[in-house]
C-alpha cells in the first residue's frame, strides 16, 4: 500500500489548502508556492524554498516569502517544486487522421508536470501550417522538430521516399517559424537501397537542412548491413562522422542500436560521440526501453542526456507511460532525483536553444511543476516484457503554465475546504437552476 513521503513531519492533508485571495490586503505577487523543496538544476538550487509568481513570470525564489504577499498562496510543504518539465519527443498532430500515432498534448502532458513538448516529426513542411492550428490553440507550449519528409509522418511511404526530402522547403519553413521549429527530424528510413534510395539519403538531407538554419537534427536511425554495391550503414559512422555537435540520437536505448558490445560493456563509440557533443534522447515510446539492455547501460553510467516519453496513441494503454512515470523508472534504476530533473528541464532547454525554459530564474516564464514522492512498492514495465520494482514513484500534483494553475491533482492542492470559502463568494450563489 502506497504512502506519501513528506519532508516535514506530520503535514496534515487539510494544511495544503490555498490561502484565498480575500485574506490578502495588498498582495505583492499573483501566486506564492510556500514550503516546498525546490530543485532547479539551472540555478544550483536543491533545498526548501518558496517561489513567487507575478505577471506570468518567476518573480522571486527565496526562503520564507510571507504568505500574505500572494493573491493566491498554496502550501506545498512536503512536495518537490521544479521548473515545468520539457518532453523533448512526443507525437501530437492529432487532427491529421493519416497519422495514427498522435495524442492531445494538453491531456497527457500537463497532468505529468510537462509544460513544453516537442513534436517529433509528425508534421513536415507541407503539413506544418495545419499542425500550427493545434499549436496555436494548445494550453501548453508545443514546439516542433520538423520532419524532413515534406508531408510529415503521414505514412511510411513519405519517410522512405527521398524525393519527399525537400531540404530548402524545410529550411524556409523553419526560418518562417523560428519561435516554434527547434530542429528537424528523420526516422524509419531503411532498405532496400538503389541509385535513388541511397543509404544515407535521409541523414544527409536533414543535416543539410540543419546546416542552412543552424538548427539541430533529431535522428531515429537503424544500422543496416551492406547491400550490393552499398557498404554497411553503421552506427559508428552515424555517431562519429555524420552527426554534428548538438545533434540528437533519439530512441537511444532501443535494441536496434549497438550501444552495448557483445560482452555487455558500453560501446566506446558512444563515449566518443558524447565527447564530440552528440546528444542522446530516450524517446521511450512502446519499444525503446528493453530492460535487459537498459539496466546494464545505466549501471555503466550511460544515462540519456534527455528523458522523453515519445507519447503516441497506444503508449498510455500499453506501457502506461507519461513523463513522470518514465522519470520514476530511472529513479528505480538508482539515478538520483536531481539528475532525473536535470534531464527533463535544463538539458532539453539547452539542446533546443531555449534558455528561458527549464529553470526558475527571475524573469523566466512561470512554468512550474509540483510533485509528491509516493513511497511503497511500484512496478514499472519495460518494452517487450519484463518489469522492475522500486519503492518510489513521482506523481505530479500541480502544474502552472505562465503563472496560471492549469492542473491540480484531484485531491485539490490549491482548493480550500468548502466551509472556508467566504460567504460573500460566488460559490454560495444559488446555482440550482443552472443546467448544462
Amino acid at each position: 500500500m502506497e504512502r506519501r513521503e513528506f519532508f516535514s513531519a506530520a503535514v496534515a492533508p487539510y494544511a495544503l489548502a490555498v490561502s484565498p485571495a480575500f485574506a490578502q490586503k495588498s498582495p505583492t505577487y499573483d501566486v506564492v508556492l510556500k514550503g516546498g523543496h525546490v530543485i532547479d538544476v539551472a540555478n544550483s538550487i536543491n533545498q526548501p524554498m518558496d517561489v513567487a509568481v507575478l505577471g506570468g513570470k518567476i518573480a522571486r525564489v527565496d526562503r520564507n516569502i510571507p504568505a500574505g504577499e500572494g493573491k493566491t498562496t498554496v502550501n506545498v510543504s512536503g512536495h518537490y517544486v521544479t521548473p515545468g518539465l520539457i518532453d523533448l519527443h512526443i507525437c501530437c498532430y492529432y487532427t491529421n487522421l493519416t497519422v495514427t500515432a498522435s495524442v492531445i498534448a494538453d491531456h497527457h502532458c500537463l497532468p505529468s508536470g510537462v509544460t513544453t513538448c516537442c513534436d517529433g516529426g509528425t508534421a513536415g513542411a507541407e503539413s506544418f501550417e495545419d499542425f500550427k492550428r493545434i499549436i496555436d490553440r494548445s494550453q501548453m507550449r508545443i514546439l516542433s522538430f520538423l520532419n524532413i519528409a515534406a508531408p510529415g509522418a503521414q505514412s511510411s511511404r513519405a519517410e522512405q521516399d527521398p524525393s519527399q526530402f525537400k531540404v530548402e522547403l524545410a529550411a524556409d519553413t523553419a526560418k518562417k517559424h523560428p519561435n516554434i521549429i527547434v530542429g528537424f527530424k528523420t526516422g524509419h528510413y531503411g532498405g532496400p537501397f538503389d541509385e535513388k534510395r541511397t543509404p544515407w539519403a535521409s541523414i544527409d538531407s536533414i543535416l543539410e537542412a540543419g546546416r542552412l538554419t543552424a538548427l539541430p537534427i533529431m535522428a531515429d536511425f537503424t544500422p543496416l548491413p551492406a547491400q550490393g554495391k552499398f557498404p554497411a550503414r553503421s552506427y559508428r559512422e552515424f555517431l562519429l562522422q555524420k552527426l554534428r555537435p548538438g545533434d540528437i540520437v533519439t530512441h537511444c536505448l532501443a535494441s536496434r542500436y549497438p550501444f552495448l558490445m557483445e560482452d555487455g560493456k558500453l560501446n566506446p563509440d558512444v563515449t566518443k560521440a558524447r565527447e564530440r557533443g552528440i546528444k542522446f534522447d530516450l524517446g521511450h515510446a512502446s519499444g525503446s526501453f528493453v530492460l535487459r539492455l537498459v539496466v546494464p547501460a545505466v549501471r555503466q553510467g550511460f544515462i540519456p542526456d534527455t528523458i522523453s516519453a515519445d507519447l503516441f496513441s497506444n503508449t498510455p494503454v500499453t506501457v502506461g507511460i507519461n513523463l513522470a512515470n518514465v522519470m520514476s523508472k530511472f529513479l528505480c534504476l538508482g539515478v538520483p532525483l536531481e539528475d532525473v530533473i536535470r534531464r527533463t528541464t535544463v538539458n532539453p532547454a539547452r539542446i533546443i536553444h531555449r534558455p528561458e525554459l527549464g529553470n526558475l530564474s527571475v524573469g523566466s516564464p512561470a512554468d512550474i511543476a509540483v510533485f509528491e514522492m509516493l513511497k511503497g512498492k511500484f512496478s514499472f514495465r519495460g518494452s517487450g516484457g519484463g518489469k522492475i520494482v522500486g519503492d518510489r514513484k513521482l506523481q505530479c500534483v500541480m502544474t502552472l503554465f505562465g503563472g496560471e494553475i492549469v492542473y491540480d491533482h484531484p485531491h485539490g492542492l490549491s482548493i480550500p475546504l468548502w466551509e472556508d470559502i467566504p460567504k460573500d463568494s460566488e460559490y454560495w450563489v444559488d446555482n440550482t437552476r443552472q443546467r448544462w
